[in-house]
């Protein structure tokens, strides 16, 4: 009897709890907030979102030229059925029309290839034009080609065929600033001669005959010329600048004698692989410096300027080559006669413009620059100018608290006047036209009334009494020069606002419209923009921009975790550029899956005033979160749709060290992060990284340093949410051992944490579709409490069809 009574009861007990259990589901499904499990369907949607899935779906977006003499260029446009089409525009007449005659050509060329082509699916991507412009030749099929522009006859071009004449890719009016190729090759200025490293020492070919020589003989291992290694950075490549006569070569001889060295092993069946190679590190005694030479190439005949060893160092980064790959912060007179350089000190805090001797290496210091923190020249381009007609130059500072430009005399260090002023910074300066006195720039900022980061165009005066702007419409332009400096093709959009294309003389006057993007598609697969929004700052009166992201089925009676998508800075922010992409990596993707995600441009990013610039300067492990969490906060009380009791974040290289730091020094308030690639302690991370934003490395009696605030493993102890850490274990710019330092302390304080280790992976391993999907799972399980479909893989991006098929 007490069985039966005993299993009675427990039936009764069963019972209960399963209509409890029934209970609570349906009160879950009645607010919309039932865990369930996310299904394959679920991934596939947010997969549509994906950067390179959703830009097949935009046609006509934006004009890449190709530039011709006389300022003419083609661009190639993505258009419907996956097909493309060839535009040729003449500026000068105001013309835009096909490059050839599409139809024509495909039949033509199918009829000689013997296969098929239709007119929007011809079998290349790029060709030139012939030196009388009416031919094109191209690659296909495994041949060269020439076409007749009318379509009357295509035929294969018999071993080959030269370079056709007058063809230039890029933008950007030409000036001394000298000249490099492509390749491991530097090419001269005439395209008659390339410059590339043997043996640690710089030699020439000559491009005709092959022909080879050297240029230097002395060069040895760690003390070789023209060698670039920025630590973080290497490359084969020669890092020289060409006098415009293509008769000198400005370099260095690069001093790595007795600098650390940074390890890293492949993973591999039998005796693993060492990789080493020359990293300084914040506070090493001994770090990379260059000797700067001139080479003339007649002789040849090494000219070592007369003055200390510089630092690694130039006023952007440590990397001292230019975009292009030549040698960064630096400039020819027009024949050689001189070159002009700037010296960055290790910290920073220090520049110094000089001019050199090419004859006999004789340096002359021109102007002298020291701040508090630290310097830099432009936002991601060197912005100081030599004016040799008029013998002066032009130089930026942040002196009054925002990017501008100022006249100097060069031969005397003297300022003349100011070029810019007012709130605003200049980011890049385009041209600068001697004879006419005036230059145009890239600004932000400047417009009252719109977002700070939105590129414009200006033309200016050098006399500092005029600034005009040349792009009115509201929003981030995106312009390309063209070769020489006439006109400008300016696109237009915002981060919700596909872009607009234009053709524009120099002063701003529209000459034609060129492209207006077609997001058909994109709004048919569902697509919605993203938010842009404003939030106060920490100190609760500065203005803070960043974007939000929702799921394209967005229901606002239901309540979304919230995923912040960090990179803290201190060189960009987390947003980005302002113009128009519809996925922003997989920030749309992830907010399919039921998030809202956001991306916000804290304190201490730049764009905005130095003084904005410098939040964090000597503090990196704020890394910008006080305004993150203050800016979600502000969110979840304006939109009651956000769940701010479920708030995760992520982030991959410097957003990495942000997301495990949020996770130690919030850890109330952030339940779910996932860290990429992180650096997390700067004195394991390149030397001038820390060096710049947390300053030189002090130590102090009692064995601390100025660098123990910065360092994630200080603050692990803390972690009471769900981390995930992952690292490529032959990640050459941030080495696997920071990540590392973070799980020791992890261990020893027994907490329980995620690693990922990938295998023979270096720093961009997380656009590989395996750690996307791996990040998607985390947030899903852990922040949406789902459980994500089992063995879902991602997909690369669908390739267009090939031409031809």
């Amino acid at each position: 009897m007490r069985m039966l009574k005993s299993r009675s009861a427990l039936q009764m007990a069963l019972v209960c709890l399963a209509a409890a259990a029934a209970m609570l589901v349906s009160a879950q499904e009645r607010s919309g907030n039932a865990p369930r499990a996310l299904t394959a369907a679920d991934y596939a949607q947010a997969e549509k979102f994906m950067s390179a899935n959703a830009a097949i779906l935009v046609l006509r977006s934006g004009v890449r030229p190709n530039w011709l003499s006389g300022d003419r260029f083609w661009y190639r446009n993505a258009v419907e059925n996956d097909g493309t089409e060839f535009i040729l525009v003449d500026p000068a007449r105001g013309n835009r029309a096909p490059a050839f005659d599409h139809a024509a050509v495909a039949a033509a060329l199918s009829k000689a290839a013997g296969k098929s082509w239709d007119a929007a699916h011809l079998p290349f991507q790029a060709f030139e034009f012939s030196a009388d412009g009416k031919s094109i030749i191209f690659q296909a099929d495994g041949k060269r080609w020439t076409c007749d522009v009318r379509g009357k006859a295509c035929a294969p071009l018999a071993g080959g065929a030269a370079p056709a004449a007058g063809a230039r890719r890029g933008g950007g009016a030409p000036g001394a600033r000298g000249g490099f190729g492509g390749g491991t090759d530097a090419a001269s200025p005439d395209g008659k001669l390339a410059a590339f490293i043997r043996n640690d020492n710089l030699w020439l070919r000559e491009v005709a005959t092959g022909t080879e020589r050297a240029l230097t003989t002395d060069g040895i291992k760690d003390f070789g010329y023209a060698t670039d290694n920025a630590g973080w950075t290497r490359s084969d490549r020669p890092v020289v600048l060409w006098s415009p006569d293509s008769k000198k070569i400005a370099t260095f001889q690069q001093d790595q004698r007795g600098v650390g060295e940074m390890y890293l092993v492949e993973t591999k069946v039998g005796h693993p692989t060492l990789q080493a190679w020359k990293y300084p590190l914040p506070g090493d005694e001994v770090v990379t410096t260059i000797q700067r030479v001139i080479i003339h190439v007649d002789g040849p005949r090494v000219v070592r300027l007369k003055m200390p060893p510089d630092e690694h160092r130039g006023t952007l980064a440590d990397d001292i080559k230019a975009r292009g790959g030549g040698l960064e912060d630096a400039q020819w007179a027009p024949d050689g006669s001189t070159l002009v350089f700037v010296s960055t000190s290790r910290d920073h805090k220090r520049e110094v413009l000089r001019q050199a001797n090419p004859e006999t290496g004789d340096v002359r210091d021109v102007l002298e620059e020291k701040v508090d923190t630290f310097f830099e020249s432009g936002a991601g381009w060197v912005n100081w100018r030599y004016l040799p007609s008029s013998n002066e130059f032009i130089w930026f500072s942040e002196r009054d608290n925002w990017g501008h430009l100022y006249l100097y005399d060069f031969g005397t260090g003297t300022l003349k006047n100011r070029i810019t002023s007012g709130e605003g910074n200049v980011t890049q300066v385009l041209s600068v036209n001697e004879k006419a006195r005036t230059l145009v720039f890239i600004g932000v900022g400047r417009e009252k009334g719109r977002d700070p980061y939105f590129r414009h165009l200006y033309g200016a005066r050098l006399d500092g009494t005029k600034t005009s702007l040349l792009t009115p419409e509201e929003g981030d332009h995106e312009v390309t020069l063209s070769p020489e400096g006439l006109y400008f093709i300016d696109g237009c959009s915002k981060p919700d606002v596909p872009p607009v294309t234009v053709l524009r003389s120099l002063d701003g006057k529209l000459l034609a419209p060129l492209e207006k993007a077609d997001i058909s598609k994109l709004l048919a697969a569902g697509w919605k923009p993203p938010m842009p929004f404003t939030v106060k700052a920490r100190d609760g009166a500065t203005d803070l921009y960043g974007l939000l992201f929702r799921p394209t089925s967005f229901d606002p009676s239901r309540k979304y975790p919230i995923i912040n998508n960090i990179y803290p800075g201190p060189q960009t922010g987390s947003v980005g550029g302002r113009s128009f992409s519809p996925a922003r990596g997989d920030t749309q993707a992830l907010a399919e899956l039921g998030f809202v995600v956001i991306q916000l441009d804290g304190m201490g990013t730049p764009g905005r005033s130095k003084k904005f610039h410098e939040a964090y300067y000597g503090d990196m492990g704020d890394n910008t979160l006080p305004d993150q969490v203050a800016g979600m906060k502000q969110l979840a009380a304006r939109f009651p749709w956000i769940d701010i009791d479920k708030a995760g974040i992520w982030g991959h290289s410097g957003g990495g060290y942000a997301a495990a730091d949020a996770m130690f020094r919030y850890p109330d308030f952030f339940k779910v992060g996932i860290s990429e690639a992180g650096n997390h302690d700067n004195r394991g991370y390149e030397d001038d990284w820390g060096e710049k934003w947390q300053g030189l490395l002090t130590r102090n009696a009692d064995g601390t340093s100025s660098y123990d605030g910065q360092a994630n493993q200080n603050f692990a102890k803390n972690l009471k949410g769900k981390l995930l850490l992952a690292h490529g274990t032959m990640d050459n710019n941030v080495p696997p051992y920071m990540t590392l330092l973070v799980v020791n302390e992890l261990i020893k304080a027994n907490k329980d944490f995620d690693l990922l280790l990938l295998p023979n992976r270096s720093h961009g391993f997380g656009n590989e579709p395996y750690m996307i999907r791996r990040r998607w799972d985390y947030f899903v399980r852990n922040l949406l409490g789902a459980e994500p479909p089992q063995g879902y893989e991602l997909k690369p991006a669908a390739p267009r069809p090939a031409p031809g098929r």
